[in-house]
């Protein structure tokens, strides 16, 4: 089988994206220094006011405070839940439709798409990961004015509570958005792909310049949905495969 073969099917996006997710996860572990160099390229130390604050770090993310930035922030943060509630309705509305006027494709395509955002963002990101991971957020830590101690990416033994900082919750929904491409015509993808995924970014890189997500929180996020979103077509292509298989078999 050829690399062009094994990429045109979804099992082997999923093998690949898989083996890249670990990979990545592998290398921020062993190299923590990357979070906090970026992490420090978007925070600005000022003089601590009290006086017992011998050896403590001062200072704030100051894109975190600019109107402009929030207000983007937050209409990215809904983008996604709207997107899948009208992938839901254009896939309720398939539905209606009887014999010639009834799309296969459709309700397989918005069904994959609706299925990865609920098993990746929502549940595996949000409902679990966010919540045994433990790390604290960049402005939670001790080297940018918090009281907590740094957690390198992986390891699950920090002092965060709940909705911690592994994996960010927005840049997972963000790189669901950028999935959508297979669901444009072909002619357009090469057009609207490169904007979508432009706008795709613009959500983890504000989480970061916020000081509210490490780098290896938002790109381990991202690719997260990309991972989910090939297994799901996977699953769906290899239970269609059955089908047609036993069809075949009864005839």
């Amino acid at each position: 089988m050829t690399v062009r073969q094994f990429l045109s099917r979804p099992s082997g996006w999923f093998i690949v994206l898989f083996g890249a997710w670990w990979s990545l996860l592998a290398i921020f572990y062993l190299f923590p220094q990357i979070d906090i160099w970026v992490a420090h390229a978007f925070f600005i130390k000022s003089v601590c006011g009290s006086m017992d604050s011998q050896g403590r770090v001062c200072g704030s993310f100051p894109y975190g405070t600019q109107a402009v930035f929030i207000v983007i922030r937050r209409i990215l943060f809904y983008l996604p839940a709207l997107v899948a509630i009208y992938l839901l309705y254009r896939l309720l509305a398939n539905f209606q439709h009887h014999g010639t006027t009834y799309c296969r494709r459709k309700t397989r395509d918005y069904s994959i798409a609706l299925t990865a955002f609920l098993i990746g963002p929502l549940v595996l990101v949000n409902m679990i990961l966010k919540e045994i991971s433990d790390r604290p957020r960049p402005y939670q830590t001790d080297f940018f004015g918090g009281g907590h101690v740094f957690m390198p990416a992986g390891d699950f033994q920090g002092a965060c509570v709940n909705n911690c900082s592994f994996v960010s919750g927005e840049a997972a929904g963000a790189g669901w958005l950028a999935c959508l491409i297979v669901l444009m015509p072909k002619p357009l993808r090469a057009i609207l792909g490169p904007p979508l995924i432009s706008i795709s970014l613009i959500s983890p890189a504000l989480r970061v310049s916020f000081g509210g997500h490490y780098f290896s929180d938002v790109t381990l996020g991202w690719l997260s949905s990309l991972v989910i979103y090939a297994g799901v077509a996977a699953c769906f292509e290899m239970s269609q495969r059955e089908r047609k298989r036993e069809l075949q078999t009864n005839l």
